[in-house]
């Protein structure tokens, strides 16, 4: 895993300044601590930052290609690079390393951009040619690996992170407008980015550019599958499954430094490292984050998969004293405001692993390849719950809210959910998706956000929903998670706290094969009646143990909510949005009434605020930067 930059000049008489290019590559030393390089040509100047995971002595860039002088500077891994270089090599190619790197750049000269279709892998890279002249420069189907540019008509840089952008001096311009998607989904969807002129690539899409023309193109979709054709054959389904993610498991596993992986309580890295174990003689060094509040806590199912499957097991607990240190470093290698308080236990993981090993499997992309988040069983809910009459309903929904009024703490924060839930079960399906995504509804971001003329998220998400070719809202939430949270939430949030400790994390659920086989099968064989992740329970689940079946989703969080109760954490926000100055929150036109009306309701156990008042802490930090 590496870190890229560059820039290209449309006119090719202007020279790149090593000691700019140098700043904007040098920044990311902590994806690729191992070496760097560079290579300037006319008006283009290219950056690399290597952590060394195939072929280590000889896979050094940018690399160039003797034959084509194209030349490439790539973050990632193609994991089926063994075959594609054995089918080059068919064809006459001679290669010189046994990296992957070398491989993209003979299987660019042979078949161009249609390349990107047959690797198997995460990457973002860009790649000079020579010959035309101009920059490729791509990301892969998922959104693995993130890419960032800038553009203004006359030259075109990029990097892995914004950082390398303001390293070239680009400034950090914050767009308030775009504060009502950040306090409704806590991140910034691709192509937006927090700062004005900047972008991110999307997945699935490359650009071609020659400094003063940029084009972007779109080269992978999900199958556009007839909701009345979704594949029903259940027994072959779960084969076909089985053996696909056994195969990402094994290509994934393709390393040439010491390698383990992430293991919580969950189905999902549970399943990844019992593959794993299947595929190695030698124990699977597993990692495990723990809480001292048992609700979070998830060791114990961690350590029944260690001993079952014979793994070198290491844990570490995550204290509220530790949290501090992890904002300053969320707000460092997010470069935006990035509120998914995940990104705290992830890092914990994160640098634990770094003392082990070099590179990580994680279970990432389950629940989305398998359908498998709450919000799957919350449609076939709402589904049947507007077969109900209104009266029944709001009788139904008044109960919940009255008991919820009278309830405390756990159970209070129960009822809220459920009577959200059904309160929102015969919206149109735009509005329970946004129920469902955002941390702080309609009114309370109004609130908030009083002074400041926003874009409302609504009209984001309608944009980034436009090309979703199904009407039925299972399949829409199933769009939406591919296209947008994962790849801007959970994708964006192990990258960065991976690459802080400069960890490799693959992800073999987000096998582009599995993708596509799953968002072709029908609902009721991923969620039969409410039973989440059917497919690999009946697959590999079976030889999991029986405790880790039965437990319910927790997710990887952290327990905000005690500890932003208990501990003084909410002090400094509600001081910052009082007291203004210096780039306070107030400062940018956010209501500190409404601030501190927040915190004052998740003090007083009348709603759980926590994830949200994370969010705030880090906007705030952003804004100070």
């Amino acid at each position: 895993m590496c870190g890229i930059a560059g820039i290209l000049y449309g006119d090719r008489s202007t020279s790149v300044d090593q000691e700019l290019l140098a700043r904007m590559t040098n920044v990311l030393g902590h994806r690729g601590p191992d070496s760097g390089g560079f290579h300037r040509g006319p008006g283009l100047g290219l950056g690399h930052r290597r952590l060394a995971i195939i072929d280590p002595a000889a896979g050094q860039q940018p690399m160039a290609d003797p034959d084509s002088q194209n030349v490439i500077v790539y973050n990632g891994e193609v994991y089926n690079y063994v075959e594609l270089r054995a089918e080059l090599e068919s064809l006459g190619y001679r290669f010189v390393t046994d990296s992957d790197t070398e491989v993209i750049l003979k299987a660019y000269d042979r078949w161009g951009q249609d390349c990107l279709g047959r690797f198997n892998g995460m990457w973002a890279f860009a790649l000079w040619d020579a010959r035309r002249q101009h920059l490729f420069l791509a990301r892969d189907r998922l959104g693995i690996k993130p890419l960032h540019y800038f553009t203004d008509g006359s030259r075109f840089l990029f990097g892995s992170e914004l950082k390398s952008l303001f390293a070239a001096g680009l400034p950090r311009e914050p767009d308030p407008e775009l504060l009502d998607v950040y306090l409704a989904l806590g991140y910034i969807p691709a192509p937006h980015s927090f700062f004005r002129g900047m972008a991110k690539l999307k997945p699935g899409h490359f650009i071609v550019t020659d400094g003063a023309r940029t084009a972007v193109t779109r080269y992978w979709d999900l199958p556009r599958e007839d909701e009345a054709a979704m594949r029903t054959d259940r027994e072959q389904v779960h084969a076909e499954f089985a053996y696909l993610l056994d195969d990402a498991v094994r290509i994934s596993m393709r390393s040439d430094v010491p390698f383990g992986a992430f293991l919580s309580g969950g189905l999902d890295s549970a399943s990844i490292v019992t593959l794993m174990a299947g595929q190695t003689p030698l124990p699977v060094q597993t990692f495990t984050i723990g809480f001292d509040e048992a609700g979070y806590d998830e060791r114990v199912l961690a350590r029944l998969v260690s001993a079952q499957v014979g793994t070198t097991h290491h844990e570490q607990v995550v204290e509220p004293g530790d949290l501090q240190g992890t904002l300053d470093q969320v707000c460092r290698h997010y470069d935006e405001p990035f509120g998914d308080s995940s990104a705290v236990p992830t890092g914990h993981v994160a640098r634990l692993a770094a003392g082990h090993v070099k590179m990580v499997l994680t279970g990432d992309g389950g629940d989305e390849v398998l359908s498998g988040y709450p919000g799957y069983q919350a449609e076939k809910i709402a589904g049947a719950y507007a077969k109900v009459p209104g009266l029944a309903r709001r009788a139904l929904q008044s109960t919940l809210a009255g008991a919820a009024a009278l309830a405390r703490g756990r159970l209070r924060y129960g009822l809220n959910r459920y009577e959200r839930l059904l309160r929102t079960a015969t919206q149109p399906f735009a509005e329970r998706l946004l129920g469902k995504a955002a941390w702080l509804d309609r009114a309370g971001r109004a609130a908030v956000l009083a002074g400041i003329r926003v874009t409302p998220v609504d009209e984001v998400i309608t944009d980034l929903m436009k090309d979703c070719p199904w009407t039925d809202p299972f399949y829409r939430l199933m769009y939406f998670n591919f296209k947008v949270s994962l790849p801007d939430q959970m994708l964006t949030k192990v990258d960065r706290m991976t690459m802080a400790f400069s960890l490799e994390a693959r992800v073999p659920f987000l096998d582009h094969r599995l993708v596509e086989l799953m968002a072709r099968v029908h609902k009721d064989v991923k969620l039969p009646g409410l039973t989440r992740k059917s497919v690999l329970r009946e697959t590999v689940g079976r030889r999991l143990p029986p405790p880790l079946l039965r437990a319910s989703k927790r997710g990887f969080v952290v327990p905000l909510r005690a500890w932003f109760r208990a501990g003084d954490f909410t002090a400094p926000l509600i001081g910052a949005t009082s007291a203004g100055g210096g780039g306070t929150l107030s400062d940018w036109g956010i209501s500190p009434v409404a601030v501190r009306d927040i915190v004052n309701r998740h003090r007083g156990g009348e709603q759980d605020y926590g994830n949200l008042l994370w969010m705030l802490l880090v906007l705030q930090r952003t804004l100070q930067n």
